[in-house]
């Protein structure tokens, strides 16, 4: 199954409203940036036992660890949670950035170092959200 394929599924097995929700945040975040790298992580590890939700990621930045290894990974990424939806933004070194920059005019959201965490796309505002995303990936770049 290819990698659009996984995303599809995955987005499909959503129940409703999050289904629609997380299709429109694809489809946003492929015209931000519509010729970056698509991922798909099922959540599984080599066991196949589940640590943690699928994620659809998109973009390509390089994570430099402290004893000089690196690891490709996505700068965006999208994940359905028991309680909305999770949009994470990789990579940004100031971890008070988020929070500071779109907190307050985002909606209803939680926003840490990393991650906007939302029930439903109705409850923030999506050009806020927009910005963030863009952000994600031109600070990458």
């Amino acid at each position: 199954m290819s990698i659009q394929e996984q995303i599809d599924t995955y987005i499909a097995s959503q129940s409703e409203p999050k289904r629609s929700d997380m299709q429109a945040l694809h489809q946003l975040t492929l015209r931000v940036s519509p010729a970056c790298k698509l991922w798909f992580t099922d959540g599984k590890n080599s066991e196949g036992k589940t640590i943690a939700n699928p994620n659809i990621g998109y973009g390509l930045y390089t994570i430099k660890y402290a004893d000089g290894t690196t690891r490709a990974f996505y700068q965006i990424g999208l994940s359905a949670n028991t309680t909305g939806i999770s949009v994470y933004i990789l990579g940004i070194k100031d971890k008070t950035y988020l929070a500071k920059t779109y907190g307050e005019n985002l909606g209803k959201a939680s926003v840490t170092g990393y991650c906007i965490k939302f029930k439903t796309l109705k409850d923030i505002n999506i050009d806020i959200l927009e910005a963030a995303i863009r952000y994600g990936f031109e600070a990458q770049s």
